[in-house]
């Protein structure tokens, strides 16, 4: 699971788009909030992790979110997108 989370969690980072916790969960084939959980403290590497209403990664600090976070109005909102880009 851990190595799923940390393809997830790099490709994230390198397309620089945020991408909502239920679709990233269900790809990887946990809860939403196993996955928080598994994320641990926050930190840039996972703020693109967000609430799909707000479109913010949840309990961040202006510090702990990535400098790019707002770079573009695309949001991964299903977990096909990941499945069919990373192959899970």
């Amino acid at each position: 699971m851990q190595e799923k989370i940390t393809l997830v969690v790099d490709y994230l980072n390198k397309v620089k788009t945020r991408c909502t916790f239920s679709a990233a969960a269900e790809a990887i084939g946990i809860t939403p909030q196993a996955l928080k959980k598994q994320l641990g403290d926050p930190r840039p590497e996972v703020s693109w992790f967000v609430s799909p209403s707000s479109g913010d990664p949840m309990r961040y600090s202006d510090s702990e979110k990535h400098p790019e976070l707002y770079r573009t109005t695309r949001m991964i909102t299903s977990s096909k997108v990941l499945i069919r880009n990373l192959d899970l």
